[in-house]
């Protein structure tokens, strides 16, 4: 049986997202994304699932600086739809709940269910932590927001379900592995995610990004974060669709590489497809 880490307590929506992809295999809970990397770094589990964006909330930033220094790769992703549910002891009713706990984010995505109900917004470290804090009080007035699958491991009940304010809430979540994998492009559509450091010259970014616009290659997503703690020395993280093997994503490459101090290919896999 293979091993899979995540960051969060037993009912995180990081564990939600292990069961989704790796339905039969053991779940290794991690305090923080660094512990979560290292499991697999030393053999402890043999993947990683890690959130890279939520599409309320944009990246998050750990993960983009803990990916390029890892040496781990990533081998497929999972766009994962983050579902709110009301949770709260056996035999309590949504009348009785007079306080909701939760992670500031979770609190804040259900704003306008927990000012409709006139409910007392309780901030916690995470959601599955608050399931668990809720159920082991076991005071019919106070009540979780978590996922479904945190209140079927503390034994809560869904009071309420689909609470958050918007329905597009999905993060993007990246499986690691210490190996690269072969994909073979005529079966799979392919998404490359890589890193690279251009030189201090003009218009240097510019100039790299201009391979992939003459040969047709799709970004789909650029970003940028300092390294070094300096103000100069910028790293930009790229996902693109295609295989490095295609001709025109190696010319691409090859016009990248002479306005760069270095590319680093972390991984090239299988693109998934969103969660309505």
């Amino acid at each position: 049986m293979l091993k899979v880490a995540f960051q969060g307590e037993l009912g995180a929506f990081g564990h939600a997202a292990v069961r989704a992809t790796f339905p039969n295999e053991q779940e290794l809970p991690c305090t923080t994304f660094e512990q979560t990397v290292a499991a697999v770094q030393n053999g402890e589990a043999d993947f990683a699932m890690v959130p890279v964006e939520n599409s309320l909330y944009g990246r998050i930033t750990d993960i983009h600086h803990l990916l390029p220094e890892s040496g781990l790769k990533i081998i497929g992703e999972y766009f994962h739809r983050v579902n709110m549910n009301l949770l709260g002891v056996k035999g309590a009713k949504l009348e009785d709940i007079k306080e909701v706990q939760s992670l500031s984010v979770a609190l804040g995505q259900c704003r306008n269910f927990i000012k409709k109900h006139n409910l007392v917004a309780i901030n916690a470290v995470d959601t599955a932590g608050s399931a668990r804090e809720v159920a082991e009080r076991g005071d019919k007035s106070r009540a979780a927001i978590a996922s479904r699958l945190a209140g079927e491991i503390y034994g809560l009940d869904v009071l309420a379900s689909d609470i958050e304010d918007e329905d597009h809430n999905t993060t993007r979540f990246l499986i690691m592995s210490r190996k690269m994998i072969e994909v073979d492009p005529a079966k799979h559509k392919v998404k490359t995610t890589f890193v690279f450091r251009v030189r201090n010259v003009a218009a240097a970014l510019y100039k790299a990004m201009g391979g992939f616009a003459t040969n047709g290659i799709n970004m789909t997503k650029l970003e940028s974060y300092m390294v070094d703690g300096s103000f100069t020395a910028t790293q930009f993280y790229a996902d693109i669709e295609g295989h490095p093997d295609d001709p025109g994503v190696q010319d691409a490459f090859e016009e990248l590489a002479f306005f760069t101090h270095h590319i680093d290919i972390l991984g090239v896999y299988p693109a998934a497809e969103k969660q309505e």
